[in-house]
C-alpha cells in the first residue's frame, strides 16, 4: 500500500474514532440527567473548542470530547489527551458565545471496553491535555463509566498492529 492510503485510512480510522466517542459522550450526559444536549457538530463544523453544549440545574456546558485507544501503538497505556494549542483561548471563546462553563470529556477504548472521564477545564490547571492515568485513580475529574463492556467490534479502530 503506498504510504498516501496509508495516512488516508488512518485519518479515516481517527475521525470514525472522535464520532463514536461523541455518541458516547451524548449517551453519558442523557445517563447524567443532563437536559439540552446537543451536538455542535451537527450544526457547526469545527467549532474552535466544544463538541457538544448540555444544561443541568440551569448551567450550560460546553464540552470537548476527546475519544482515544486505551493503549498506544506500542502496547503502553496512552496517559494523556491533548486538548491542543490554545485551548483556554478557544475555550474562553465558546464560555461567551454559549454562556457556558467549558468541559472536558474523555472517552478511553479498549477492544472490549470503555470507560468515560468528565471534568472542567479549569481543573487542569493549565495543562493542555487530560492527565487520563490520573482520571483512572480518580484524581482528576469524575469517573462516570468505568470499564464498561461495549459489544462492537473494535478492530477497526483499534491502533495496534493487525
Amino acid at each position: 500500500m503506498t504510504l498516501n492510503i496509508v495516512n488516508i485510512k488512518e485519518a479515516a480510522r481517527k475521525k470514525s474514532l472522535g464520532e463514536l466517542g461523541e455518541l458516547f459522550a451524548l449517551k453519558a450526559f442523557v445517563d447524567k440527567k443532563f437536559d439540552r444536549i446537543r451536538n455542535i457538530n451537527d450544526h457547526v463544523m469545527n467549532e474552535t473548542f466544544a463538541d457538544i453544549t448540555c444544561e443541568k440545574d440551569a448551567q450550560n456546558y460546553v464540552v470537548s470530547v476527546k475519544a482515544r485507544n486505551k493503549f498506544q501503538k506500542n502496547g503502553k497505556l496512552n496517559t494523556r489527551y491533548n486538548l491542543g494549542k490554545d485551548v483556554y483561548e478557544k475555550a474562553l471563546s465558546s464560555e461567551k458565545k454559549y454562556k457556558a462553563k467549558a468541559c472536558w470529556m474523555a472517552i478511553q477504548f479498549d477492544r472490549n471496553s470503555f470507560s468515560v472521564y468528565f471534568g472542567y477545564l479549569k481543573d487542569l490547571n493549565g495543562s493542555r491535555a487530560i492527565p487520563v492515568d490520573k482520571c483512572e485513580k480518580g484524581l482528576c475529574g469524575e469517573i462516570w463509566v468505568n470499564n464498561k463492556r461495549h459489544y462492537f467490534d473494535f478492530d477497526y479502530y483499534t491502533n495496534r498492529e493487525r
